[in-house]
């Protein structure tokens, strides 16, 4: 599938002005010195280079590079023909299935969808159907909310439950790998949490993945001899693109369906683990685990979605771990940002380092500079006091959103990214956010659109007017409350609130905490989201990443 091929894909850039060519034969040439880029070939080049190597661990079951070269060639071969390059959707937690469809799907001429295991039945089938999938591999634990999914269908995909159903597939399929011949062809589809209404479809290029693997391969210090622990999930973002980082590498997949700190820390003392990512929910699931005691490795650590906070970092780094903070999007293929350690930082007093360390930090190694602009679209002054919109571009941001080219539009009103977050730029170059977009809720790495959560609980017949916004937590640094006005008589508990919510969304989404009372307003009637906001974190900063 190639970018004529995709609705609302930015345009092309402009091209490269001409120069004098040598005289010699230009297709052979061509042939010698240009390959099309795309992540999956490194699992080509892991299994010719390593393939007695264990490449990945899941449970009881390890396979070599050379056997996961051999499944995810069958898997290809047999998607293919069920498929007909019509999107490949899986529902599985971190899993091997996952990660052989990050190679295997695309081999088989599709691009993937991997699909967030948390929604619920309607965002599910919403999905499904948005993206045309022409398949859906489904984990046996997934069954109920599948058949409800499909059921709302009228052309569901074609169905392969994981287990017996995808090891046969795997072994009928003829082993296949289509060739990539542009490398800005379509490649994934991941879909937003929808913080602006319904998810939009995001789609990622071969030639993006490609360069941002090799980032992250870079910046985290992967190698043969590194053990990655998948408690990051692999839906998200395509896990970061770390399924191809770790490949690259020729490193070593543990496999984690759930973050379970029992299990989290027995992987890390027997299997050796060196890296792992997350949010920093799961950081401090592991830094207050029962299990937890200090390391014989140190493990490399990249979070985002909130700057870690020193308690954390200081615990974190007693147990072993070395923490970096990254910042990123699904626009941008995961992490866009880093917050580049400089050795001068180490004479600094713990409590400035973590400050260094909570900072967006400067673009990746493949990225664009990135720019804090105003609204006229200029930079603002980088003295880390005035305040603009973040702004990216380069390799690894998205071809546009899938069937939406209005919304691919606004995105990049001037051939830059806004990525709706307000932050400074620092005079050594670093951002550091200061804002998030106010009505987007980060718990524990999830995004929860207010509006969403507004809409369904405005919708049961007891309410009268709502308002939902961010407060504090303990565990997952912020989650959605509800400010409910009733009508005149009307009768309604907080629990059947969140019972009604969680019966339209994904269960995160629901209101961990529901406030019968009158709304502030404007004098035009607009509610004060904003006083309710200083109400509940008066002079607490807000943790974003």
């Amino acid at each position: 599938m190639s970018r004529g091929d995709v609705d609302g894909a930015f345009p092309d850039a402009p091209e490269p002005s001409s120069v004098e060519t040598p005289s010699f034969e230009t297709s052979s040439f061509e042939a010698l010195s240009f390959e099309p880029l795309s992540p999956v070939a490194f699992l080509d080049r892991a299994a010719a280079a390593h393939g007695e190597r264990t490449a990945v661990v899941d449970g009881t079951r390890r396979w070599s590079y050379a056997q996961l070269w051999d499944r995810c060639r069958r898997l290809a071969g047999g998607l293919a023909s069920l498929a007909q390059g019509r999107p490949v959707a899986v529902l599985a937690p971190n899993t091997h299935v996952l990660l052989e469809a990050n190679f295997g799907v695309p081999w088989s001429g599709s691009p993937l969808v991997a699909v967030n295991t948390r929604l619920s039945a309607g965002e599910i089938a919403y999905i499904l159907g948005h993206a045309e999938a022409g398949v859906l591999v489904y984990d046996p634990a997934f069954a109920s909310v599948v058949t409800e999914a499909c059921a709302e269908l009228a052309a569901p995909p074609v169905l392969v439950r994981a287990g017996d159903e995808y090891e046969e597939l795997i072994a009928g399929g003829e082993p296949t790998a289509v060739t990539v011949t542009d490398e800005r062809a379509l490649l994934s589809i991941n879909y937003t949490s929808g913080t602006t209404g319904r998810p939009k479809g995001v789609m990622y290029h071969h030639r993006g993945a490609y360069l941002q693997a090799l980032a992250m391969v870079g910046h985290t210090g992967l190698s043969p001899s590194a053990v990655h622990l998948w408690t990051l999930p692999m839906f998200h973002c395509n896990g970061w693109c770390f399924p191809w980082a770790v490949t690259a590498a020729a490193a070593t997949h543990v496999c984690l369906p759930s973050v379970d700190p029992l299990e989290v820390w027995r992987l890390l003392r027997e299997e050796g683990v060196t890296h792992l990512n997350g949010a920093p929910t799961v950081l401090s699931m592991l830094a207050y685990a029962e299990q937890a005691a200090p390391l014989p490795q140190t493990v490399r650590v990249a979070t985002g979605g909130a700057p870690p906070s020193p308690a954390i970092l200081r615990r974190m780094g007693e147990l072993g771990f070395d923490v970096t903070h990254l910042y990123g999007l699904t626009e941008t293929f995961g992490p866009a940002m880093i917050c580049d350690w400089r050795p001068e930082w180490e004479v600094l007093d713990p409590q400035e380092q973590a400050r260094m360390k909570a900072r967006q930090g400067v673009g990746n190694m493949i990225a664009c500079r990135v720019r804090v602009v105003a609204d006229d679209g200029t930079d603002v002054p980088a003295d880390g006091q005035s305040t603009g919109q973040i702004a990216l571009r380069g390799n690894n941001v998205m071809l546009g959103y899938y069937k939406d080219p209005e919304a691919t539009r606004a995105a990049a009103p001037d051939g830059w990214f806004r990525t709706g977050d307000i932050g400074v730029m620092h005079p050594d170059g670093y951002v550091e956010l200061r804002d998030r977009s106010k009505d987007v809720i980060i718990s524990g790495g999830e995004n929860i659109a207010s509006v969403e959560v507004e809409q369904v609980i405005a919708d049961h017949p007891a309410v009268l007017e709502v308002a939902v916004i961010a407060v504090p937590d303990e565990t997952w640094g912020e989650v959605p409350a509800a400010y409910v006005t009733v009508h005149d008589g009307a009768v309604v508990t907080a629990d059947e609130i969140v019972e009604h919510v969680r019966s339209r969304l994904a269960r995160f989404k629901a209101p961990k905490r529901v406030v019968f009372t009158e709304l502030p307003k404007t004098s035009t009637g607009k509610i004060q989201k904003y006083v309710l906001r200083d109400q509940v974190w008066q002079d607490r900063s807000r943790r974003i990443g």
